[in-house]
């Protein structure tokens, strides 16, 4: 990871993989057939929700592990570029895709612990912006404690969003009560 976040993901070769980790390729690639397969952030988490913020908890250590000089490779060249450059602006919005993408089938594998109502695509999109705006701000303030509050409070949204949820299968779990009749009206 140090080596994605030093020389980006696509700059990083597995030589450079290899050199780092002090192993030989027979060794990696009887682990991992690419750099592609490096294992995910939430290795051992089953929790869909919690997957979400172990992801988030991964880019966290990154800010921690450089003092506060991490910037998301991705972030950081989405926001460097100046000239409308098609091809590169459609590998930054795939990568963009495939990490919603990724926020989204957590969000659905949470089920009925979030609101039917809810928008996973969008809270997927805000997820990304949470963590993308909370990297910019921990690395411009080299402080940790802006990544954090930004992650407490998308906390806060989701343990709402499942009270929302639990609310909604009371309500539906309830018969509606019946209204007594009042005799002798019409």
């Amino acid at each position: 990871m140090k080596l994605f976040w030093e020389k980006g993901y696509g700059s990083t070769s597995i030589a450079d993989l290899l050199q780092a980790a002090g192993v030989n390729s027979g060794s990696l690639y009887h682990f991992f057939p690419g750099k592609q397969d490096l294992p995910p952030s939430w290795k051992g988490v089953d929790d869909p929700i919690e997957r979400v913020f172990a992801l988030l908890a991964r880019y966290r250590l990154g800010i921690v592990q450089t003092e506060g000089i991490y910037a998301c490779p991705i972030g950081s060249l989405a926001l460097e570029i100046h000239e409308p450059d098609p091809p590169v602006r459609k590998a930054l919005a795939a990568n963009f895709k495939a990490w919603t993408d990724t926020i989204q089938a957590c969000l659905v594998a949470a089920g009925a612990r979030l609101p039917n109502s809810l928008d996973r695509r969008e809270l997927s999109r805000f997820v990304l912006t949470t963590m993308e705006g909370g990297v910019m701000q921990a690395r411009t303030h080299r402080d940790v404690t802006y990544f954090d509050s930004s992650v407490r409070q998308l906390r806060a949204y989701f343990d709402l969003l499942e009270r929302e949820a639990a609310r909604d299968k009371l309500s539906i779990a309830k018969p509606p009560r019946k209204r007594p009749h009042s005799r002798g009206r019409k």
